[in-house]
């Protein structure tokens, strides 16, 4: 699927929605290791940008994003629109994030 095709707007310009799919989901949930845990921890002693934690977050909104996608293809959509992240804590330490959006079939505008 063309990344340009996924977007958190309603429409994309010059492209049509012609069908329109439902919903799709990509569903991780991911724990931090007891070393990123101390990493981390560590990272806050001195503040800024908690690298460790940032990168652990970016991966798993990617990770979401691609199943998301993968569901999407496996309903023959090329495209994805209203697309949006949500997060939960299940526990302590491990979360849910979530990436939805509706899955279409859309063509260039003539």
């Amino acid at each position: 699927m063309n990344p340009n095709n996924i977007t958190t707007a309603f429409s994309i310009d010059g492209m049509k929605v012609v069908k329109s799919l439902g919903v799709v989901r990509g569903v991780v949930v991911r724990s931090r290791s007891i070393f990123g845990t101390i990493g981390g921890s560590l990272q806050t002693i001195f503040g800024g940008d908690i690298t460790l934690f940032t990168e652990l977050c970016e991966k798993t909104r990617f990770d979401a994003m691609q199943r998301m996608v993968e569901h999407a293809r496996q309903l023959g959509a090329n495209g994805i629109i209203g697309m949006r992240y949500e997060s939960n804590e299940v526990l302590s330490g491990v979360t849910e994030v979530l990436a939805y959006g509706t899955a279409v079939v859309m063509e260039k505008e003539s």
